[in-house]
């Protein structure tokens, strides 16, 4: 038994270390040059041309025209290797596979593999596949993570997905999945384009939007408005594919809440546990069972 405790202890430590190693970077500055004490740092990088101070940590690419990298006080630039702080300044760009944000000021850890982009920061994400719509975000603070290739926006977020654009405080994102989780202490709102008819607005507490597949999923007291009908419930999820939206009731807080549709122009209302809304056509239906919604499929990575 104690062998085997042994054993995951050392795993365990191996494991630190392979992360650890990840998260070091390295930055070279072609063509312009690097100053500082050469042992106990800091290492200041200067560009001989714009962007041309360039910052690797696994596959993340930060480029700019000034960098800066110190260690810990008191321990040297090597013996810091997994402690120090990388400052990057001017025209900072970061690439990830199809994903390029950018903004004036980015401040990279590697005690924790975080890059933080600071100042007004934009990303666009290019689509898996040709004629989808790319993921485009603005906000003024943006968190990038090396081990998991996540990030997080905050302070007044605005996505944009084709015809949809979400607003909220926060905004999760997964690069390989596509998944944006829009959270905010008032409201998240999202608005879907459409011509001629009026715009399609949800409002939730939380909203999860797979953005490749363009489905989402609205928790927290959701409200969909579609020109005179306003549907209400609980939860929701919305296929843009279809056009349906299955909206149900239940708990929320203290009460139980129904799913509730009112046509303000027909002065008609639809109750029940459960409501199909097809914002294509403008109906909505009563189902006669509860459906179990799809929950797994919006699960963020190693949430229960």
């Amino acid at each position: 038994m104690r062998r085997l405790g042994f054993l995951l202890f050392l795993l365990a430590l191996a494991v630190l270390a392979q992360t650890k190693e990840q998260r070091i970077i390295t930055i070279e500055a072609p063509g312009g040059q690097r100053s500082g004490n050469l042992r106990m740092g800091p290492w200041v990088y200067e560009a001989g041309r714009p962007g041309g101070v360039i910052g690797r940590v696994k596959d993340l690419e930060i480029s700019a025209n000034r960098a800066t990298l110190e260690a810990p006080q008191g321990k040297t630039m090597q013996e810091a290797e997994g402690e120090r702080v990388a400052s990057f300044e001017g025209g900072v760009t970061v690439k990830r596979d199809r994903m390029v944000a950018s903004g004036p000021r980015l401040v990279y850890r590697e005690s924790n593999g975080r890059g933080v982009l600071e100042g007004g920061a934009r990303m666009r994400q290019e689509p898996k596949e040709k004629g989808n719509d790319p993921v485009e975000v603005t906000a003024p603070r943006m968190t990038f993570e090396v081990d998991t290739n996540i990030s997080t926006s905050e302070g007044g977020v605005i996505l944009k997905n084709g015809r949809q654009e979400g607003q909220s405080q926060q905004v999760y994102y997964e690069e390989d999945r596509g998944l944006a989780v829009f959270s905010d202490e008032k409201e998240v709102v999202l608005v879907r384009r459409r011509e001629g008819r009026g715009d399609l607005v949800i409002r939730a507490k939380e909203v999860r939007s797979l953005t490749e597949e363009k489905r989402l999923l609205a928790t927290g007291g959701v409200t969909l408005v579609d020109g005179d009908i306003t549907t209400t419930g609980v939860r929701m999820v919305y296929d843009d594919n279809t056009g349906e939206a299955t909206v149900v009731g239940g708990r929320l807080g203290n009460q139980n809440v129904p799913a509730r549709s009112v046509n303000a122009k027909e002065r008609a209302t639809l109750s029940g546990g459960a409501l199909l809304h097809n914002v294509n056509r403008s109906q909505v239906r009563v189902l006669a069972q509860v459906p179990r919604l799809p929950m797994d499929d919006f699960r963020k990575q190693g949430e229960p």
